[in-house]
């Protein structure tokens, strides 16, 4: 993995907000952008370009592309990864984003329901993160 890609990956807040959701857990292109409230192209741009300098990985399950942080960048860059893991902590859209991720996680909405209807699950989404 070359350093320069990797810095220029992580030099983008989009990018260190997806980032930030998949430390957490593996994702469905389509909940990154429901929960970042991003555009499906905007989102898959950004994944891309993070796939490409090696932080994370994908695989195709059924008809979704689901993404995570590829181990071999940790193994590689473990005192990065968790210097970056600590700053996201004390950052507050970040943190923000993760509630979003824990609200929309506790909804039991899936993937189908995003393709018909994302509206209703932003709808959603903002509802119950007003109310907090």
């Amino acid at each position: 993995m070359d350093l320069i890609e990797i810095f220029k990956a992580l030099g983008d807040e989009n990018r260190i907000r997806i980032l930030n959701l998949l430390i957490r857990q593996e994702l469905c292109v389509c909940e990154i952008e429901t929960v970042l409230d991003m555009t499906q192209s905007n989102a898959s741009r950004h994944l891309n370009k993070l796939k490409t300098s090696g932080i994370i990985t994908s695989e195709k399950k059924s008809q979704w592309v689901y993404y995570r942080v590829d181990n071999k960048f940790i193994e590689e860059n473990n005192l990065l990864y968790e210097f970056i893991k600590n700053k996201m902590a004390e950052n507050t859209q970040l943190l923000r984003d993760i509630e979003t991720l824990k609200k929309y996680k506790n909804s039991n909405f899936t993937c189908e329901q995003l393709r018909e209807d994302k509206s209703q699950v932003l709808k959603y989404l903002r509802e119950q993160c007003n109310n907090n």
